[in-house]
């Protein structure tokens, strides 16, 4: 029972990411007010927590639950999976960084962000969309040398 709650854990923490960055997506302009400045650096942090949590129970999976730890790192598609989810932790630096320094705006006023960060967060959601899909292959047996 316990691999079938790690597993769920891993799927909705995942879902969770996404739809976090989805989110934060949705309300990011360059320009915000305070108040949609707090929310940006909240979702964030449900962002960073799911993030945690599917590392966490990748990592549960990978070396406790299922299939030995030398069965995924024989395959190519699980080292590509792994780089991109890396990729997309790297890219979330810089936002979280300007969400976290603009969380507390003193007054209500406006809080301007770099363009730059809009143009990070779709790229972490465009490379959330690969992961899944490199899991499907993966379970289908693609990814080995034959």
């Amino acid at each position: 029972m316990s691999e079938v709650f790690i597993s769920y854990l891993h799927y909705l923490a995942f879902a969770t990411l996404a739809s976090a960055l989805a989110l934060e997506l949705v309300l990011f302009r360059t320009e915000v007010s305070g108040t949609t400045a707090r929310h940006l650096a909240r979702i964030d942090a449900i962002y960073g927590a799911s993030a945690l949590a599917a590392l966490g129970s990748g990592l549960m999976r990978l070396f406790i639950y299922g299939k030995p730890a030398s069965y995924y790192m024989q395959n190519g598609l699980f080292h590509v999976k792994i780089t991109l989810f890396v990729v997309a932790v790297l890219l979330s630096i810089y936002p979280t960084i300007n969400f976290i320094k603009n969380r507390n705006n003193p007054n209500d006023g406006q809080v301007v962000y770099p363009g730059a960060l809009g143009v990070l967060m779709k790229i972490q959601l465009a490379i959330l969309l690969i992961i899944p899909l490199l899991a499907v292959m993966m379970a289908r047996g693609y990814g080995f040398k034959e």
